[in-house]
């Protein structure tokens, strides 16, 4: 299971980065789609926002006045702007005699044509047929002094004035309006009547004036730019007609119930010239270039985005809807985005996305009602938030290079590192096997100056010294192994002599050297003291232990060891245990007593029955084990050798040899010295 453990952990290591990096690549990605996700929503309900304002705004304007001249007055497709065409008022008339009000209705309704030299004009008709088939025709300009007309002369090029030409159903209507001399001057003004004088097919005025055609013209007192000649000084002058049309008046002359405004007025056509005195070139022309027309609903492109629609639809009477106006966005050239970032936009969740975008207003006017229609289109939406998704996807590709070019390097530097390490550390111990304890780990190829590096280099360097101490033990252990094998030669025979010299099986001599041969058996052969002690195997039979620590105490002092006490007043006490290893278990803890207990001082032996085992206390006087050491003194090797010259050998026999036969040996401090207690089981 360890080496399994050990195989095993450059797999979950890898796992564990490549799962993290993945984790972060993923979550890069996670953030990246939910703010497109956030920012379509946001940039949807914004859109929608701006929709309905932009709704409103081109209901707003088209309620205005100016907004209802554009629906009167649909452009057909024709671009010219001159010569004029009349338009629709949303008024039924223009007052014409009063400059402030005619100049407020023609501001208010936007319907004059400008000019590059700041004039304008008007031209117009009203909305209902009750004030007459009249043309309204209202402008400015610039011009220094004006010139009247003297009432009685002939030569009406002597003066200012204002040539008309009206062309209606292929049939043109010509005048002259003269500005005359009954105008009233106030504080440096001009306050003039201009009488038109019908024209012939030649050219030749009317000899009376048209009371139907009645017009004004106004000069302001102040100069536009001071100059000290008065000559030289320009000032604003405006004019303001009201033109009979002839096939429009017997129209209604016939058929008080005719159309109004007459059905082909968008056929007819206007020219206005203010004329200068004598041959002079004219003051202003409306045939003059660079003119520029009032306000149509073609112009509401520049209110709406790329993509969406309006629609305007006149209603008839019988609630038909005709359409009069169809408008597109204006169209903004933008980088092509990427078309699968598109599609992903696209896909992004985002609730009321796929609806119809569609809102509607109906607008009043005099000649009845208009509805306008708005339609969105949030693809545009998408191709926004693509453009700037690609911008972003640089900033998220580098970060996604950045994770990988990371987890390249720890994967190359660190994780195939610590994966040679883990598998070289999980052959160890087969190594280990098959070579005799010693360490074959190669990390020579995994230094480095980093931790890996140094940690590698500090592993090597340890199994080096690992090795080294393993062989010279090795060495130690094998010399040891000679060692007793020549001393249990050498003691052999000697012993064999000896027990020669003793035949007779009671005698006290006897009993030694068996004892003698026994640990010489025990030993002889083996490679270490500690591991022929652990490997003797024990015949255990019956022995009574009364008369057992009798003969020892009798016999102790042959031993070296007098002076010891055995005061027992019970019976025989039968145990089960080894004879010969348990005389050498009592003889090494008396021995141990020896040393420590004071001169003269003596060793008393007792036995402490119980139910199931009987327990032999051997007491000395003398110092108390320390602390230190009370855990230790029955592990081999374990003494105050200087002191005594022990080798620590005796206390580990006697716990090897108590636990083989069953018993125990323990060591307790007590007041006056210290006492041994071992124990053994009681015959059944």
């Amino acid at each position: 299971m360890k080496r399994f453990w050990l195989d095993r952990v450059p797999l979950r290591l890898r796992i564990f980065f490549r799962g993290a990096f993945l984790a972060l690549a993923l979550a890069v990605v996670g953030l990246a789609v939910s703010v497109l996700e956030e920012e379509k929503r946001l940039s949807y309900a914004g859109y929608r926002d701006v929709f309905q304002k932009t709704v409103e705004q081109i209901a707003a304007r088209l309620r205005h006045p100016t907004g209802q001249l554009a629906l009167l007055n649909p452009v057909t497709g024709d671009d010219s702007v001159t010569p004029l065409r009349p338009l629709v008022l949303p008024f039924s008339a223009i007052d014409f005699d009063d400059r402030a009000k005619a100049r407020e209705a023609v501001e208010m309704t936007g319907c004059s044509v400008q000019y590059p030299d700041r004039a304008q004009l008007c031209v117009a008709v009203g909305n209902a047929a009750s004030p007459g088939a009249f043309l309204y025709i209202v402008g400015e300009f610039d011009s220094g002094p004006l010139s009247e007309h003297a009432i009685g002369n002939p030569d009406l090029a002597s003066a200012h004035r204002v040539a008309v030409e009206v062309t209606t159903r292929g049939a043109t209507a010509r005048w002259i309006a003269v500005l005359e001399t009954a105008s009233i001057r106030q504080s440096g003004g001009v306050h003039g009547r201009l009488t038109g004088h019908a024209l012939s097919a030649d050219g030749r005025p009317a000899p009376r004036p048209d009371h139907e055609f009645r017009g004004w013209l106004w000069q302001d007192g102040r100069c536009i730019v001071a100059a000290a000649d008065e000559a030289a000084c320009a000032k604003r002058s405006y004019f303001s007609l009201r033109v009979p049309v002839e096939s429009w008046r017997v129209d209604l002359a016939t058929n008080p119930r005719s159309e109004w405004p007459p059905a082909d007025l968008g056929q007819a056509r206007v020219h206005v010239a203010v004329l200068a005195p004598g041959g002079a070139p004219p003051v202003f022309d409306s045939n003059a270039s660079g003119a520029t027309p009032p306000f149509s609903l073609a112009e509401l492109r520049s209110q709406i985005h790329e993509g969406e629609r309006l629609v305007v639809k006149r209603v008839a009477g019988d609630g038909r809807r005709v359409v009069v106006a169809d408008v597109t966005g204006r169209s903004d050239p933008q980088p092509r985005p990427l078309q699968m970032l598109t599609r992903l936009i696209r896909k992004l969740p985002v609730e009321g996305y796929d609806q119809p975008l569609e809102s509607s207003e109906m607008i009043s006017t005099p000649l009845g009602e208009y509805a306008v229609t708005l339609t969105g289109d949030v693809r545009g939406l998408d191709r926004s938030l693509s453009l700037v998704a690609s911008r972003l996807s640089w900033y998220v590709g580098a970060l996604l290079v950045a994770i990988g070019l990371t987890w390249l390097a720890i994967e190359m530097r660190i994780v195939r590192r610590i994966t040679l390490l883990t598998k070289r550390a999980a052959a160890v111990r087969k190594s280990v096997e098959s070579s005799q304890g010693l360490i074959q780990l190669d990390l020579d190829g995994l230094r480095g100056s980093d931790e890996l590096g140094l940690l590698s280099g500090v592993l090597s360097d340890l199994m080096v010294r690992v090795n080294d101490d393993v062989k010279r033990e090795q060495i130690r252990a094998v010399q040891e192994k000679d060692m007793w094998h020549a001393v249990g030669h050498e003691i052999k025979s000697p012993l064999q002599s000896l027990l020669a010299l003793h035949p007779d099986p009671a005698d006290p001599g006897r009993r030694y050297i068996e004892r003698m041969q026994q640990a010489v058996r025990v030993l002889y052969g083996s490679a270490s003291p500690s591991e022929a002690i652990l490997s003797a195997s024990l015949s255990v039979g019956t022995l009574d232990l009364r008369a057992f620590l009798e003969h020892v105490a009798a016999n102790a002092a042959d031993a070296g060891i007098p002076n010891i006490e055995f005061a027992d007043n019970g019976g025989p006490v039968m145990v089960r245990a080894h004879e010969h290893s348990l005389e050498d278990v009592v003889g090494h803890v008396l021995a141990n007593a020896d040393r420590y207990r004071p001169a003269g001082s003596p060793i008393r032996i007792s036995l402490d029955r119980h139910a199931t085992e009987v327990r032999i206390v051997i007491h000395n006087q003398g110092p108390p084990i320390d602390p230190a050491l009370a855990g230790k003194i029955f592990e081999y090797g374990v003494s105050d050798g200087e002191a005594t010259g022990s080798r620590g050998q005796g206390l580990f026999v006697a716990r090897t040899y108590m636990a083989k036969m069953g018993g125990t040996v323990e060591a307790r401090n007590e007041s006056d010295g210290v006492a041994f207690v071992l124990s053994l089981p009681l015959a059944g």
